[in-house]
């Protein structure tokens, strides 16, 4: 039995993204379980963020930089990326102190800034 192939794209939900939920403190070896869960979340959905709920994590530790810098590479290798939602703000911190970018939930998505407009000068006078 076979069935007919449908044309266009799949239909999804725009409205509703792709969720990971960190039940609490995850230990060394639920990691990689939870980055193939990001990657068969990218996969499946075709979104191109899935967003990692964070709030029961617990307290902030290198443990926690660790997990998210992985779901974020293996988001990136899937074609994607992760998104926090409800970071603690020491967790925000540490993650900044770390360098560790990692787009939150609600906040605008961080660019460069524009160019600023060059002037043109006449030859011969001083760079500003």
């Amino acid at each position: 039995m076979s069935s007919a192939c449908q044309s266009g794209l799949p239909l999804v939900d725009a409205m509703t993204p792709a969720v990971l939920v960190l039940p609490g403190p995850v230990t060394r070896d639920e990691v990689t379980g939870l980055c193939e869960d990001v990657r068969e979340l990218l996969e499946s959905t075709g979104a191109g963020a899935v967003v990692v709920d964070v709030a029961a994590i617990g307290p902030p530790g290198l443990g926690a930089v660790d997990l998210l810098a992985r779901l974020e590479l293996a988001a990136r290798r899937a074609g994607g990326r992760i998104r926090l939602r409800d970071p603690a703000p020491s967790l925000h911190a540490l993650l900044d102190l770390v360098g560790l970018r990692i787009e939150v939930e609600g906040q605008a998505e961080q660019r460069e800034p524009p160019l600023r407009v060059e002037e043109e000068v006449e030859p011969g006078e001083p760079a500003v």
